[in-house]
């Protein structure tokens, strides 16, 4: 009898926050995890004791610890990938969650400093258009698999105003309007395509956006479940966006929050 066939899931800022919490949840389910994230040396110990505790559920684990949003860098990983022993991978999972991008305002106050062109650029390319350049060379590479599934995380910020996260609003709304594009042109491989909007997350991210303090204790007020969403889960309601027959559902923003946005105010 032949081995069952390896399934894959690669996770694009797999050494924090939503990325780090689905890699090791994917890998509970059985899947091999290749993670796309960078970190500088003193965070690297916490990556290895990542790839430790995936590897532990019996999976393999391939991280690299590159920029996912350099072409070169990209293309050289999939290289790497498709030179695989026993042929390349079959990829059933890309998750999205690359949280890196620039802070401040458009109009800028006494004192401060408006975003530039640059940074509205790299926030957009980071945090929203590297969905569609990975997921188009898995494609054309035949790497991903029919009745795979594309996750991206999106947020709150994408519909409304928050002090200084202007950039990372627009690249927040642009990664919806590509989760529905790409849910509409890979309807042919029944790929499931959704961007799972979580609750207020207390993530290395969050902490960076200025004023993050009133948006946890508001957060705590508003959800039903009276505390934050919790990374893990969020990786649970992508585990089960994984599992088989869920691939109908698709072009949608699924919201991970216990209810949280749902509540306006109190």
């Amino acid at each position: 009898m032949s081995e069952p066939q390896k399934r894959w899931a690669v996770v694009l800022g797999s050494s924090s926050g939503f990325g780090e919490a689905t890699a090791k949840r994917l890998a509970q389910d059985g899947y091999h995890i290749i993670g796309v994230h960078l970190d500088r040396q003193k965070t690297m110990p916490k990556v290895r004791d990542i790839v430790a505790e995936i590897e532990a559920n019996g999976v393999e684990a391939r991280f690299f610890n590159v920029n996912a949003a350099d072409e070169r860098k990209r293309r050289e990983i999939l290289d790497e990938l498709e030179a695989m022993p026993g042929g390349k991978p079959r990829v059933h999972v890309l998750v999205h969650s690359l949280a890196f991008g620039t802070l401040g305002p458009f109009i800028p106050k006494e004192g401060e400093r408006a975003l530039t062109q640059a940074q509205m650029e790299m926030t957009m390319d980071v945090m929203a258009h590297t969905l569609v350049y990975w997921t188009q060379d898995l494609v054309a590479r035949g790497l991903l698999e029919r009745k795979g599934r594309v996750m991206a995380m999106t947020s709150s910020g994408g519909k409304a105003v928050i002090p200084n996260y202007g950039a990372v609003s627009a690249a927040k709304s642009a990664i919806e309007s590509h989760v529905r594009q790409l849910a509409f042109e890979l309807g042919h491989m029944d790929i499931g395509v959704n961007a799972i909007l979580a609750g207020v997350t207390d993530t290395p991210a969050l902490r960076k956006i200025p004023g993050n303090e009133s948006m946890i204790e508001s957060a705590k007020k508003k959800n039903p479940r009276d505390r934050l969403t919790k990374p893990e889960d969020v990786a649970h309601v992508i585990a089960l966006m994984c599992r088989e027959g869920a691939e109908w559902i698709s072009g949608s923003v699924i919201h991970a929050d216990g209810g949280e946005d749902a509540v306006t105010s109190f």
